[in-house]
């Protein structure tokens, strides 16, 4: 994301989130100072953080995270509200978008190092088809008022 990131996290001790959060946040901005000769705060505002509690929320928020990437593809800018040009082309874009965890749900390696899908179990046995099914019901969204019954 141009000026975020969304990370899917479950807390191994007490105080595990902030304190890896933390130190994230810290390390990258010292990095990008170092690199880009610059001081001062990286990032604006305070980190947020969604308590996941329901099975529902669970299972929305893998989509929700990897569907991000559709702000910038044009004609799928509206994908939060149920509207979308193009599913196919939608689906294109996120197999050829390497900052998200998306390929890697979809078998590809991609940051292997660092996912870990086993929250999930098999409830996504093929999360392409899934995503796909997704955005085509988005994308019908759109013209079923249109539709003949």
């Amino acid at each position: 994301m141009g000026n975020h990131y969304h990370l899917l996290l479950s807390e191994r001790r007490e105080g595990g989130l902030s304190l890896f959060l933390r130190k994230l946040n810290v390390g990258y901005a010292n990095y990008f100072n170092e690199r880009y000769k610059r001081s001062g705060t990286l990032f604006q505002g305070r980190t947020k953080k969604i308590h996941v509690n329901s099975d529902a929320y669970f299972l929305h928020i893998l989509h929700y995270i990897h569907l991000n990437p559709l702000d910038f593809l044009k004609g799928a800018e509206e994908w939060r509200t149920l509207e979308i040009q193009n599913s196919k082309k939608a689906l294109e874009y996120l197999e050829k978008y390497r900052w998200s965890s998306y390929l890697d749900y979809c078998g590809k390696k991609n940051f292997p190092s660092v996912i870990n899908k086993d929250l999930f179990g098999d409830v996504f046995r093929n999360y392409r088809k899934t995503i796909g099914s997704y955005l085509k019901d988005i994308e019908l969204t759109a013209v079923r008022p249109f539709l003949l019954e």
